[in-house]
């Protein structure tokens, strides 16, 4: 566990770098993190008592591999993409999409991604992301902060039915994904850690 807040995120332990070298590592890393966003998007898990998609679990993970600040970037970068119109998001089609999709019931979501990637980053720069333990204490973090805007905005809608059909609809569902999604990834991020640290020897 690391005692400062200045720890290197994962891609940091990839590669140095400085001036031009570091810019162009960090545009290749938003642009892959950009496209790892939306293919996450797309992908639909068989699963009970809805599918799920790996929106969440890419959010979280790059929050955490790329620090808060790259992490932020590479997610408002995604988030433009699909303000665009670009069909980059679980819900949209070629009909709904665009800032219609982002304004109606995901809206509180998508705030929360961002909330979520600055939380896992400050996690990640504290060491968080080197043990199963607090890594997966820092997802549940994540997710609380992606689900508190959520729900709040999804209950605003015009066709919310109160905070019963709100919780109904916007959480319990996901829930069971979520833990499986929040398992997987609090066991992946300490194991890329010990691939780079095995690499270096």
């Amino acid at each position: 566990m690391g005692k400062t807040w200045n720890n290197k995120v994962l891609i940091e332990a990839l590669g140095g770098g400085s001036g031009g070298a570091l810019l162009a590592r960090q545009a290749i890393f938003f642009v892959i993190g950009v496209a790892l966003l939306a293919i996450a998007a797309k992908i639909r898990v068989p699963m009970w008592p809805v599918p799920i998609t790996m929106s969440t679990f890419a959010v979280l993970m790059i929050g955490a591999a790329y620090g808060p600040r790259l992490g932020l970037v590479t997610m408002m970068g995604y988030l433009v993409v699909g303000a665009l119109g670009f069909d980059v998001f679980a819900g949209t089609t070629a009909e709904k999409n665009g800032l219609n999709y982002m304004l109606g019931g995901t809206g509180g979501y998508l705030v929360g991604w961002l909330l979520a990637t600055l939380a896992l980053g400050a996690f990640a720069r504290r060491g968080w992301d080197r043990s199963f333990v607090w890594i997966a204490v820092a997802m549940l973090v994540g997710n609380a902060l992606i689900y508190v805007p959520g729900l709040l905005w999804l209950n605003t809608m015009s066709y919310a039915q109160g905070w019963d059909w709100t919780l109904s609809n916007g959480l319990t569902p996901f829930l069971v994904g979520d833990a499986i999604k929040l398992a997987l990834a609090a066991v992946l991020l300490p194991l890329a850690w010990k691939a780079v640290g095995d690499a270096r020897r």
